[in-house]
């Protein structure tokens, strides 16, 4: 099955969200959202519903997200059946004196977008995530940190002795 054309609708989605952040903020990002979406934060927190999402946006965007625009692409897209995708991108905040962002501050989102009755794809869910990959396992901080946590298996085990037999 040919799905070019929901793809293409889809990355336009996102590349209309982003659009939206920069030119209209909160009340402009709310429609691309189900009334029952799920958003997931960079820090953990978890808004509820269409409503939750726009009133916390409101507030970021009367404040430190002020002025700010949304960049990004999308990585990938697969479908999970003829009305629903997962989407990864990547992406971040920039303010307007930024070409670029930071590396700290580029994160990575995963979306689950469907179809509505009116043929549209919406976000029913978005889970947003910095972007910390880990150093390389061979390197002296992750040596170290590997022999501590050894240390502390061995010393938990030997005070919890029960856990082993389960």
């Amino acid at each position: 099955m040919d799905r070019s054309t929901d793809e293409a609708a889809i990355r336009r989605l996102f590349e209309a969200l982003c659009e939206a952040w920069a030119r209209e903020g909160a009340s402009a990002v709310d429609a691309f959202y189900t009334p029952d979406s799920d958003y997931v934060t960079f820090d953990g927190s978890w808004l509820r519903g269409r409503e939750a999402n726009r009133r916390v946006h409101e507030e970021l965007f009367a404040g430190v997200l002020a002025g700010t625009r949304l960049v990004g692409e999308v990585e990938s897209v697969r479908f999970l059946g003829p009305d629903a995708a997962v989407v990864v991108s990547t992406g971040a905040v920039l303010w307007p004196w930024q070409r670029s962002a930071p590396a700290a501050r580029r994160s990575r989102q995963t979306l689950v977008v469907v179809r509505g009755d009116d043929g549209r794809f919406r976000v029913a869910s978005f889970q947003n995530t910095r972007v910390r990959p880990l150093p390389p396992s061979d390197s002296l901080f992750m040596r170290l940190f590997a022999a501590v946590q050894r240390v502390r298996l061995a010393w938990w085990r030997r005070r919890h002795p029960e856990a082993l037999a389960a």
